[in-house]
């Protein structure tokens, strides 16, 4: 028995190019547009139906967000540096831990206000994925503040002049 399988084209299939984007649009425009496209009708909607010092201020909300995305649209988000970013990664970190520590005790509130009658064993046998999470979300948050406290503070030095 010949188990070998034969090839049944000699020649190569020719390569095809898929369709490249004629305009490649910037993420934060991308964003802008999305956003402008769900929150103008629905400002559009319920303006009418609300009262009208709510409508007004609904109003002034969406001029305010149309500005704010204008100004946000105009970044270059090639421009900014890893040195520049390094601040925010660590405040997501702080608020990583933060939020993992205060949801913990959040937790902690309400079994002991709700649910006195459990012991500790018993909450945490019985509530035991909610805790895992938030202390997951703490520790996430300390990976990335370690992360970003053991990377090198190197600047780019500027040239010398003579």
């Amino acid at each position: 028995m010949d188990f070998e399988g034969k090839a049944t084209t000699t020649t190569a299939p020719s390569n095809t190019e898929f369709a490249q984007s004629v305009t490649a649009r910037k993420p934060l425009e991308l964003l802008r547009d999305t956003e402008a496209l769900l929150r103008r009708p629905t400002v559009a909607t319920l303006v009418p139906i609300l009262p009208p010092k709510l409508s007004n201020r609904m109003q002034e909300a969406s001029t305010v967000a149309e500005t704010s995305l204008q100004e946000l649209a105009k970044i270059d988000l090639e421009q900014i540096s890893d040195w520049e970013l390094q601040p925010v990664r660590l405040r997501v970190g702080l608020c990583f831990v933060g939020f993992g520590a205060l949801m913990i005790l959040v937790l902690l509130l309400y079994l002991n206000t709700l649910h006195p009658e459990l012991s500790t064993v018993g909450q945490i046998r019985k509530y035991w994925y909610q805790y895992v999470w938030f202390v997951c979300f703490g520790i996430a948050g300390m990976f990335m503040i370690g992360r970003e406290t053991m990377r090198p503070t190197v600047k780019l030095k500027k040239p010398k002049k003579w």
